[in-house]
């Protein structure tokens, strides 16, 4: 430790002066970043880790106003945190009487406010790597970067894995040849893999130097589930969560301030409604945040929050991040989380403090996800956590950073190859893939040399430029790598913005229907271009809008430690997890009819009932790992006998029903669990062709091939969705080379049917004994499934009513 470098004594003075003693990481951060060291903080959340890495930085930038211009970029994963980073630095600047300026960039950003910054940018920036790869598409791009001394990846755990992260990454790789003192910092939560994070936030060419600083702080958590009086013997997923709705409210009433995570934002809205209606003295005293309501009601949220003036707030991960809310004393999860990582953030909102106890409630919405809960607290104990897996070779967002520097000051092939190579994530792009990047970039390629608008590049001065103003016009409305349904504006006829919903679920409405959105009913005026225009209803019914994407998959680490509850449940008499106990009825049914399988156990159930026949099997691997799973049995099995299935499953398991007997015995002597050609069989199992086709959707609008239209002059989804499908067409019969074109069933195979995991779920069941039941009924882990099954063809009304007629017959 050198106390005598002044950016460190000025950091301790400053805590000191609040009464903060500051912890051992923070003081070893301080030291790494005065050093000039690069490196990744890792600390549990509210323990400070902001601190460790702004603090010093604050403090050079006001030593050295020679040196003014932007000095500190800050990515943040979500637009939330930026608020509250910004917070946390003229915190720090006004108690101090610093002349450094702090702004934020982002989609929020006001144009004022952008037209500002483009005469005089600020000392440190806060901004998402979407906005950050809009200025390195700014013709001035190295004058804005000279000075800059440091970028920071805030929650680097959110970004990795994902291609946002990909585009971090190769920001980097440019700002590093922009600036040759750059010092590259993360800051992350904890992760499996956070040696590996720091690697891929680093690159090849900076992570041997790297330092990893990690906290010593063991947060205090204490997980208690909401649990019913009595659990049915048959559960279902969904239904459960707003019968508990009554042990939720003391938690509410007996709290300064709660915050309620649900999974996704149509989960958001249904808790949100209920929860007013069922105390309406909670007006005015509760409210909901998520992605797709406006920003000015989120930052009124954030704001009313953190200043006590609500009790509540119905949330999703839109507040799993950052935000600092220091009077937050209660934490309600809604349902599975599927995930530690996620528990842990969402948890550590509440005790914000190094020392203070964060408390989180668990909330079932069916009865088996109790075991989660158990699951949960073990890995707490164990301190086990998932890795996050850096994605790798992702063509369609290095051709879109490609046509960003081609729209800014141009790039040079040959230093450009050199940068990207230094990244994790394209670190095997070959010279000849190179090559090819350049002539489709510069041509369209074999198969789309024909038409014009795919001639984006063309060289200037020994650099490549884009074409034309209109290409450039194009590509910065499209920068970004989130992708999804067409969103449209919700507004009243008179007044402003409430937020967005996805326009299939607009398609769904008539004129005059009303409809649950942003905590309030509204009646749909009219339709215009991509906008839906509201009135207030006083009606309390009404659709409510669901969000693609809205299931998460069960992680690697919750699938064994569920496994290993299981066996816990039904083995132990003494239970140390009070949810173990509670759900024994479920476990004693599932014993009586059919077994529960241990960990060395893959069990699997074959029933008759009137709707046919039902073969179900249990890997306890999530719904990702079910869909490959059940696609591969279907077709293995199908090779030894013509028959036709339907599929479900869920995170527990899947099912194939068959009209006709299913031969299980001869398929498992016939190698259904085989490793061998495997990648062949899935491929036959799964209607390839098609899977890849919907991911070569996201793949052509991330890399620019297809265009989702100006403001004000959108293009129809149905007419995007047909040109990127009419694109993959080509490709297939003229350019099968084609790098997007093998990145698409790549990313079908290795993300959405996880075959790597697929292959470690098979190779530990042919380690198994495996143990084929034939109960008379369904039993209490079949039952979830073929509901699952039944929730894709009705009603939620008709539903219920099949479901209780099921209930009976099979109770």
């Amino acid at each position: 430790m050198n106390p005598q470098n002044p950016d460190i004594k000025d950091s301790q003075d400053w805590m000191k002066g609040r009464g903060w003693k500051p912890q051992p990481f923070q003081s070893q951060a301080w030291e790494l970043i005065c050093s000039g060291m690069n490196g990744l903080v890792n600390a549990p959340t509210g323990s400070g880790k902001t601190y460790s890495v702004l603090l010093p930085m604050i403090f050079n930038i006001a030593r050295d106003r020679k040196n003014s211009g932007l000095r500190l970029v800050w990515i943040t994963p979500i637009r939330a945190l930026a608020k509250e980073i910004q917070s946390s630095a003229q915190r720090v600047i006004a108690e101090c009487g610093l002349d450094v300026t702090v702004g934020i960039r982002s989609g929020d950003t006001s144009e004022e406010e952008r037209q500002a910054q483009k005469k005089a940018m600020p000392n440190i920036l806060i901004t998402t790597p979407e906005s950050l790869h809009l200025l390195l598409a700014n013709k001035k791009s190295s004058e804005i970067f000279s000075k800059l001394n440091m970028i920071v990846a805030d929650e680097w755990h959110e970004l990795i894995g994902s291609k946002r992260g990909v585009m971090l990454e190769l920001a980097i790789s440019r700002l590093k040849s922009l600036s040759e003192t750059l010092q590259v910092w993360g800051i992350s939560a904890t992760i499996g893999n956070l040696e590996e994070a720091m690697e891929v936030l680093l690159g090849t060419d900076g992570a041997s130097s790297g330092k990893l600083v990690k906290s010593d702080i063991e947060k205090k958590l204490e997980v208690v589930s909401l649990m019913p009086e009595e659990v049915e013997t048959l559960p279902w997923a969904g239904h459960l969560g707003l019968k508990l709705i009554d042990r939720v409210m003391p938690v509410i009433s007996e709290s300064e301030s709660t915050l309620i995570f649900t999974n996704t934002r149509g989960q958001c809205e249904i808790w949100y409604r209920n929860i007013l209606e069922h105390d309406l003295s909670l007006s005015g005293l509760i409210a909901m945040h998520h992605g797709s309501v406006s920003r000015e009601l989120r930052h009124w949220v954030e704001d009313a929050i953190a200043d006590g003036r609500l009790k509540a707030v119905v949330c999703t991960s839109s507040l799993d991040l950052g935000v600092d809310f220091a009077p937050v004393d209660n934490i309600v999860q809604i349902g599975g989380p599927k995930g530690v990582a996620r528990f842990l953030q969402r948890a550590g909102r509440s005790g914000h403090r190094p020392d203070a106890l964060s408390r989180i409630y668990f909330l079932p919405t069916h009865s088996l996800e109790l075991i989660e809960a158990a699951a949960l607290r073990q890995a707490i104990a164990d301190a086990t956590m998932e890795s996050r897996e850096p994605m790798i070779r992702c063509f369609d967002v290095l051709i879109q950073y490609l046509n960003t520097l081609a729209v800014g000051e141009g790039f040079d092939a040959a230093l450009t190859y050199q940068e990207i190579k230094n990244t994790y994530a394209f670190q095997t792009v070959t010279p000849e893939e190179w090559k090819w990047i350049l002539y489709f970039g510069s041509s369209g390629g074999t198969a789309l040399a024909a038409y014009p608008d795919f001639h984006k590049w063309i060289i200037k001065e020994n650099k490549y430029h884009i074409a034309n103003q209109r290409l450039a016009r194009r590509h910065r409305l499209s920068i970004g790598a989130i992708v999804g349904d067409t969103m449209m504006m919700i507004k009243f006829k008179r007044g402003g913005l409430i937020g967005h919903v996805e326009e299939s679920f607009i398609a769904s409405l008539n004129e005059g229907d009303t409809f649950w959105f942003a905590g309030q009913g509204l009646e749909l005026i009219q339709v215009k271009e991509l906008t839906a225009y509201v009135k207030k209803s006083d009606k309390m019914n009404g659709k409510i809008p669901s969000w693609q994407g809205g299931r998460l998959p069960l992680s690697s680490k919750m699938s064994l430690l569920i496994r290993r509850k299981l066996q816990e449940a039904a083995t132990h008499v003494d239970f140390i997890d009070p949810e173990l106990e509670k759900i024994q009825p479920i476990i004693n049914v599932q014993k009586e009819r059919s077994m529960v399988p241990s960990e060395n156990d893959f069990l699997i159930e074959y029933f008759q009932s009137k709707d046919g026949y039902h073969a179900l099997f249990y890997p306890f691997e999530g719904r990702f790992v079910h869909e490959g799973l059940a696609s591969l049995f279907a077709f293995r099995i199908g090779k030894l006998y013509p028959i036709t299935f339907s599929l479900a499953y869920n995170d527990y398991g899947f099912e194939l029903l068959s009209d006709q007997p299913i031969p299980l015995e001869e398929a498992l002597g016939s190698a259904l669990t085989d490793l061998h050609d495997l990648e062949k069989d899935m491929w036959s199992g799964v209607n390839s062709a098609e899977l890849a086709k919907r991911r070569f959707r996201d793949i052509a609008a991330i890399s620019g091939l297809i265009f989702k239209g100006f403001p004000g002059q959108p293009i129809k989804d149905r007419h995007i969705q047909s040109s990127s499908a009419l694109i993959f067409q080509v490709f297939q019969d003229y350019d099968k080379d084609n790098l997007l074109l093998q990145q698409a069933y790549d990313e079908v195979l290795y993300y959405q049917l996880e075959i790597n995991r697929l292959k470690e779920a098979l190779k530990r069941i042919n380690e198994q004994n495996i143990v084929l039941k034939k109960p008379d009924k369904p039993t209490p882990f079949a039952f979830p499934i073929m509901v699952d099954r039944l929730r894709e063809k009705m009603t939620s009304e008709t539903l219920e009513d099949r479901i209780a007629k099921m209930t009976v017959d099979y109770d």
